[in-house]
């Protein structure tokens, strides 16, 4: 049997097993508490508690954040609430704790500091209402843990149990808690309180009446004294008789009784039994414990008594101790007859509020004449003691005055326990000596070895940006003044941090700094100096004394002149020499300062006017619990500021706009009075990833929960707005808002639409309407038809269960029935149980769930048990692929969500139509194979299979059919640019824009949130760049660099097609966008689709020359194979209004027409590139069309090509018939011809290549059809020319060469590294900043590299300590990364990436350093493997040439694969199918650790996993799937 071993856990467990919810306050959210460890762990496993109906919730709370505040909604719920929390946090809350004591919740409490705790805070908190127990074993935790959650159930009214952890810490194990006992002790199910409704007004410092109260005469459940109003009510009978318990705990509480309120006690009764209700009393709570405590010593023989005395029953004195009792315990049950205490005994009290006097008196034997009394309080405030007044008060007062013992107070200081027995003689020296001393101190005050206190403040690394930014931005002006590593004299680091602290010394700096502008006028106008140059130098400085930007530009040269000036005076003015900057001052704080208890100093700030700048920090994630939560909710601090109209406000993200954080701290500093920047950070732990926050960040900032915004009352004076929205999402809306209202401080003073709480809820009314008026529109159009009602409800991620939902919705209308079909979460739930038939058709997503717009429809359905669907009749149909998950015990995610659909329909009443169907893609026809034949037995269950004279069916649009109807890619893109009621453009049109370089996205990281507000997907467009051969000029990086920000989301991605991709343009942005990249000389036309696209090139910074040859051969490739159509310029480049109408992008025809690609252009996309041997950079083998640069032997200039073709990536996950295939090589053509070559392949592709099956459309597939054979001879006779026979080469990398490098002609060249092709600011890295400095200085150009880095090319020797010093100012010449992640490479996948299935770019850095610890440990820090991630099968970042590589199967899953050719020259093969991080480190780690050991000279890891038979090569694309480690299929 399990056994508990500390306190914490036995209380944690009870905790768990006794509540509704539990508030576990923390150090911090990644750190663990004495109980949060046990707490989570039964809740991460759903354990059931006895009270719940489901699970407790567990909520974790930073200690710091006026934690108990979360305790009021569900106490107002009527939830049981329990709070585990350090001693830490009593004090602060006190505010809280009046209020709370009324109500029935359990603070746990661990006193701290370990070891040698402070019981003064307690003490402190004894008059407060609550009831006190405290334990000291280990036994005793679980014991009176239990008896506090029974006693508050029974008594209505707030328990604390408190306990010293260290005191139980040598006690022997003891057993798991008993349910049976706990739910006996507990029984919650005969006298749960009478808590309020959910009704109850949420005041938080108002006293709302609430009294717990009991009855007499009836029965004696507590119950809420109010009534429905309210108010308290008067007694009817006020109660007579008061027993001597009553009297002494009232005398013994020194003012009023602890447990009962002190304000006047009233009861009520009600005029129809002769019951009255009053108020619980403190004897009331004595029986309540002594029944509960009496329950528990007869089932277990464990007996608790109010204060417990231990020792001989002839005892002559004893030892009251409120403090660690452990060390006495021990020495007192070991002392011999010959020391002073061995006649003596030990009394601590279990039930220390309310204290009962008269039980204390009960518990001494008589014989006990003296009595010590220890109090370990380590914040004395009194002379004397509280617990040694309580005791005088009990047993030296009134009657019980004679014969009273003697009673010494003693103050218990910190004890060795080798000094334990030397302590307790002193004590009892003292104790008997015939004038004992009062309030002798025994021990040290001070712990010698102080432990480490979780709960001492810190700053949480995730929260470390903005500070970064500051430096960055202001650099040695930078002064904050609460600093937490501040040295301040005689004060605690919590005070220093404050914002009164930190506002105090500010105004105090300030002063100073007055002062001495003071002193140098003074100085200025006096002849006390050596030399006339300072006076005038002085002059200049007064002037301008509050000019930072001035006075810190002269104050070095003032500095110096003073130095050398030498003079009495100047060597005065030197020792302020500080002050003759013009600091940027700052406070910092946490969101602790948005709740009431913080909120003071921030209102100090602002109401004094005085010129000082904060940073507040809010770290909570947007959520539907806080927002619902009113009483949880924050102060809007941002929005508190600007009705004073005196301060700078802004509100910032910097991981939603790195650029408006910088705008609002320097506008921020320049302000002349407060400046307040509110900005966010949100995280759940504090070592959440960035990725994380991120999320989180983009979710807040879309939905409205945090609007980017800054406010500056000077701007009216300058004639501009005041208010300045930066957030783009809900922009028109508060823009009308603002208009409606004329001013902020209107809008500010009602409700603001973007409040958290309101958000919320009017989100999800939106989406009850839109669905409502939804299916009403449809009743309406179906209410004149005649036949049966089928509602037909989809689920679909991809579209195929879609298409398939509205197919099968025309074929029932033409069989007569009145067919409506609607997404599942678009359909109102309510009317489900009054439809007739209900067809339901739904995809698989991830492992096995329900698609994104069937989510919310599934989890009601299977949660709700009212309804009654006993009338309807349905049918189900599941899309899925039965090989996608290979393991034995993954089989349960085939077609899951159909099936899971089809069982809860039923045994909620349902009726079936026909057996649930399952479309398989394994079978000849995919899902339609499984559809075929469950469609017939639908119609003859509806009695509609026998139609006759039915229509035939158009055949569904293809994309051949769109670019055929697209008037040579015109489509109806111009049109939809200019409906502003959606950010989307229309199907046909999506696939449309690929040509012009343009993808359609949404924010997958929003699609949730969005869905839940009612909104639109987040929708926003990918632009991608024809760049050719991957080189820019430094005034095209500077116009990309502006495109990106002030159309894109502030990033640029350098692909692995060598050029540039904006993301998060918005589709009002989009042609402003377009416009921008062409005033570059730059296109995006036949970026994407089914076209030659961008011509890839080696960057080749050592031979500069032949980069030139080979570049300029990219370019007449690609300048002959672009499309001719003048639709791009026409749509994206001609002004509104302009008579122009077909105008070429390149040449001089004027004709729209194609002359290579004819209207249909390609089957599919189509890749050229150019590596130059021994780089194989740009991954030649896995393109279409892969050119072997030859160098002539004799002036090593370009000579030719070797010619490469078939080769491609994309693959369908699960389809064998879809495969990566290497390049075949045709023959070897000489330069001037290349282009002629390129163009015929692309001819034969074009009129062989597979139009009817977009899998099996790229050339690869062409050529394994045909033959390279007869492939070749095609492109020949278009040729008319032979190939000759390929000319040797070799391939040593297919890496980059990082670092400076020179070339033939004396040029420097930089290739620096750029994670995954991220170019963007961050407060730890400001990479785009830097570029775009050096763009402005740079006289060469930039080449962007295959592998998503930058070269920074044909740097002069003359330029190169500049460009050094640019590079090392800005972080971009650090190469000290592992020669792995140097060798990475990801594609985009998530948020953007619609086909995306798992993280990659945002991931694949997060899992190569959790596997360079394995590096650094076997010596592979230098050694470079190629490992690559992609989010989908499809091949971006061509992850099937890697040595080890991982896919995106699902969310968090991958498949990986092993046995790449280092030099990109073999495809890997399958390794482990869908395996998550843990599987994967356990697999990388001791492959890594064998590979360092086993490997041979020279080996490579893609050659050393296939030598020991890890894994089988890969021959050719067609045996991909064969030999592999693991069968998807099995």
């Amino acid at each position: 049997m399990a056994l508990i071993k500390t306190a914490g856990e036995a209380v944690a467990r009870i905790a768990y097993l006794s509540s509704d919810v539990v508030l576990s306050i923390q150090p911090a959210l990644a750190s663990d508490s004495d109980f949060s460890k046990h707490l989570h762990s039964h809740a991460a496993n759903r354990s059931p508690s006895l009270v719940a109906k489901e699970a407790p919730e567990v909520i974790p709370v930073r200690y710091n954040v006026d934690p108990l505040l979360s305790a009021f909604q569900p106490l107002r719920s009527r939830k049981l609430v329990s709070v585990t929390t350090s001693s830490t946090t009593l004090l602060p809350s006190i505010p809280h704790l009046y209020k709370l004591a009324q109500y029935p919740i359990v603070l746990h409490v661990s006193l701290h500091p370990v070891n040698y705790p402070d019981y003064s805070e307690i003490t402190a908190i004894r008059q407060c209402g609550f009831t006190f127990l405290q334990s000291e074993t280990l036994q005793e935790a679980q014991d009176l843990a239990l008896s506090a959650h029974a006693l508050a159930v029974k008594s209505g009214k707030g328990v604390i149990h408190f306990f010293d952890p260290a005191n139980s810490k040598d006690d022997a194990p003891i057993e798991i808690e008993d349910r049976e006992l706990v739910r006996r002790i507990l029984d919650v199910g005969s006298s749960r309180p009478m808590l309020g409704t959910q009704n109850e007004a949420a005041f938080l410092y108002v006293d709302d009446g609430r009294r717990a109260a009991t009855t007499t005469g009836g029965a004696s459940t507590p119950r809420d004294s109010r009534s429905e109003t309210g108010h308290v009510r008067k007694a009817a009978s006020p109660r007579r008789n008061k027993s001597p318990i009553r009297e002494a705990s009232s005398a013994g509480s020194s003012v009023r009784e602890s447990s009962a309120d002190s304000r006047p006690t009233v009861s009520s009764a009600t005029s129809m039994d002769s019951s009255t209700i009053r108020p619980v009393t403190s004897e009331d709570i004595y029986e309540y414990l002594l029944a509960i405590w009496s329950q528990i010593e007869k089932l277990t023989g464990r007996r608790y008594q109010a204060f417990e005395y231990t020792g001989p029953e002839d005892a002559q004195s004893a030892l009251f101790v409120f403090g660690s009792t452990g060390l006495f315990v021990d020495v007192l049950g070991a002392a011999n007859s010959s020391e002073e205490f061995s006649k003596s005994g030990l009394v601590t009290a279990r039930l220390y509020r309310p204290w009962i006097g008269p039980r204390l008196a009960e518990a001494l034997p008589s014989s006990v004449k003296r009595i010590a009394v220890l109090e370990q309080i380590r914040r004395k405030t009194t002379k004397w003691g509280p617990v040694l007044l309580d005791i005088l008060t009990s047993l030296r007062s009134g009657s019980s005055a004679t014969g009273a013992p003697l009673i010494v107070g003693h103050q218990l200081g910190y004890i060795e326990p080798a000094t334990a027995r030397q302590a307790l003689r002193g004590i009892f020296q003292n104790l008997n000596s015939p004038k004992p001393i009062q309030n002798l101190e025994v021990g040290s005050r001070e712990e010698p070895r102080p432990s480490l206190d979780q709960y001492s403040l810190a700053q949480p690394k995730v929260e470390s940006a903005y500070m970064k930014i500051l430096d960055q931005v202001f650099g040695q002006r930078l002064y904050v003044a609460n600093r937490l590593d501040a040295a301040n004299a005689g004060i605690s680091a919590t005070i220093a941090a404050s914002p009164e602290f930190g506002f105090g010394s500010l105004l105090a700096r300030s002063d100073h700094r007055r002062r001495f502008v003071g002193e140098v006028k003074n100085a200025a106008a006096t002849r006390n100096f050596t030399t006339d140059v300072p006076q005038s130098w002085l002059s200049k400085w007064a002037m301008n004394a509050e000019d930072a930007k001035h006075v810190n530009a002269i104050a070095p040269e003032i500095i110096a002149r003073l130095s050398n000036d030498g003079s009495r005076l100047a060597s005065t003015l030197l020792e302020s020499k500080a002050l003759f900057f013009k600091e940027s001052q700052w406070l910092i704080g946490s969101d602790a300062w948005a709740y009431d208890l913080g909120n003071s100093g921030v209102h100090h700030v602002i109401a004094s006017g005085a010129n000082v700048n904060m940073l507040i920090l809010d770290t909570q994630p947007w959520s539907e619990r806080a927002a619902a939560d009113a009483v949880r909710r924050k102060k809007d601090i941002g929005l508190y500021a600007m009705n004073f109209g005196n301060a700078y406000v802004a509100s910032v993200a910097v991981y939603s706009s790195y650029t408006q954080v910088l705008e609002a701290m320097i506008e921020a500093d320049e302000f002349n009075g407060p400046s307040v920047v509110v900005a966010y950070l949100p995280y759940n732990k504090e070592d959440d990833s960035p990725l994380t926050v991120l999320q989180e960040t983009k979710k807040a900032v879309d939905l409205g929960y945090w609007p980017l915004y800054r406010w500056n009352p000077n701007n009216e004076d300058k004639g501009e707005p005041n208010f300045s929205l930066d957030s783009e999402r809900i922009k028109q809306e508060l823009e009308e808002f603002l208009r409606r209202d004329n001013h902020l401080t209107q809008l500010m003073n009602r409700h603001p639409r973007f409040a958290a709480n309101l958000s919320e809820s009017y989100g999800t009314e939106v989406r009850a309407l839109q669905k409502r008026k939804a299916k009403d529109a449809y009743n309406t159009l179906l209410e004149s038809l005649y036949g049966a009602p089928m509602t037909i409800l989809f689920a679909s991620d991809n579209g195929n269960a879609e298409s398939l939902a509205k197919r099968l919705g025309n074929r029932g209308k033409a069989r007569g029935l009145k067919t409506m079909v609607m997404a599942m979460d678009d359909y109102p739930l309510e009317d489900l149980q009054t439809e007739e038939n209900v067809v339901l058709i739904t995809s698989t997503a991830g492992q096995g769930e329900f698609p994104q717009n069937g989510r919310a429809f599934w989890d009601a359905v299977k949660d709700t048990t009212e309804f009654d669907l006993s009338q309807i009749k349905y049918a189900v149909f599941a899309l899925g692929d039965s090989h996608y998950w290979p393991r034995k015990e993954d089989k349960i995610y085939y077609n899951k969500p159909g099936k899971d659909l089809d069982a809860r329909i039923s045994f909620l009443g349902g009726k079936k139509l026909a057996d649930v169907g399952l479309g398989d893609d394994q079978d000849p026809d995919s899902y339609q194979t499984g559809y075929g034949e469950w469609e017939p037995r639908l119609w003859q269950a509806l009695g509609v299979d026998k139609v006759e004279g039915l229509p035939d069916e158009p055949p569904p649009i293809t994309n051949e059919d769109i670019k055929i109807q697209s008037n040579f890619l015109r489509g109806t893109i111009a049109e939809g640019l200019e409906d502003t009621s959606t950010g989307a453009i229309s199907a046909s049109d999506q696939q449309l824009t690929k040509f012009h370089g343009t993808y359609m996205q949404d924010d997958r990281d929003l699609r949730d949130e969005r869905k839940a507000a009612g909104l639109e997907p987040a929708y926003a467009f990918m632009i991608r760049c024809r760049l050719n051969g991957g080189v820019a000029t430094p005034s095209q990086w500077l116009q990309m660099d502006s495109v990106s920000s002030s159309y894109g989301n502030e990033t640029m991605k350098l692909t692995t097609r060598q050029t540039f991709q904006f993301h998060g343009v918005v589709k009002s942005r989009l042609k402003s966008a377009m416009r921008g990249i062409n005033k570059a000389l730059m296109t995006t036309i036949a970026a994407c689709g089914d076209v030659n696209r961008n011509v890839m090139v080696s960057p080749l910074p050592t031979r500069s020359a032949f980069h030139r040859d080979v570049h300029q051969v990219s370019a007449k490739i690609s300048d002959h194979l672009l499309p001719s159509t003048s639709a791009y310029h026409e749509i994206w480049l001609k002004d509104n209004g302009s008579d122009e109408k077909q105008t070429k992008v390149a040449g001089d025809a004027v004709v729209d027409k194609e002359p290579l690609y004819g209207p249909t252009y390609l089957p599919r996309k189509f890749k050229i590139t150019i590596a130059v041997p021994p780089h194989n950079d740009t991954d030649v083998y896995a393109h279409d069309i892969g050119l072997i640069a030859i160098k002539n032997a004799h002036n090593n200039r370009l000579e030719g090509f070797n010619v490469l073709v078939g080769g491609g990536m994309g693959v369908t996950h699960n389809n064998k018939k879809t495969y990566p295939r290497t390049g075949s090589m045709l023959g070897y053509f000489p330069a001037s011809e290349i282009h002629l070559v390129c163009e015929k392949v692309m001819l034969v592709q074009r009129d062989h290549g597979d139009r009817s099956n977009r899998k099996h459309a790229r050339l690869k597939y062409t050529i394994d059809d045909m033959g390279v054979d007869i492939f070749r001879g095609k492109v020949e006779e278009l040729l008319e020319a032979k190939f000759e026979k390929p000319k040797p080469f070799e391939f040593k990398s297919n890496i980059d060469t990082f670092g400076w490098q020179k070339d033939e002609e004396g040029l420097n060249h930089f290739l620096m590294f750029i994670e995954n092709g991220r170019v963007e600011d961050t407060a730890e890295f400001p990479m785009k900043t830097g570029l775009r400095e050096i763009a402005n200085v740079h006289k060469g150009d930039f080449r962007l590299t295959p592998n998503q880095h930058l070269c920074l090319s044909g740097v002069r020797d003359e330029d190169l300590d500049t460009i050094k010093s640019m590079l090392k100012k800005y972080k971009l010449d650090n190469l000290h990364f592992s020669a792995l992640r140097l060798s990475s490479s990801a594609c985009v996948a998530f948020p953007t990436c619609g086909l995306a299935m798992a993280e990659s770019e945002r991931y694949l850095p997060e899992l190569i350093t959790k596997l360079e610890g394995c590096l650094e440990e076997n010596g592979l820090r230098q050694d470079s493997i190629v490992m690559r991630m992609t989010g989908c099968p499809n091949g971006c970042a061509r992850p099937w040439l890697a040595e080890v590589a991982f896919v995106g199967k699902a969310y968090g899953a991958y498949n990986m694969y092993l046995g790449g050719g280092y030099h990109g020259q073999r495809l890997n093969k399958l390794y482990r199918s869908s395996i998550g991080e843990e599987e994967i480190l356990d697999i990388m780690k001791p492959l890594l650790k064998r590979w360092a050991l086993e490997r041979e000279e020279g080996e490579r890891f893609g050659d050393f996993v296939i030598r020991i038979g890890m894994i089988k090569a890969t021959t050719e694309g067609k045996t991909f799937h064969d030999d592999v480690a693991e069968e998807e299929g099995e």
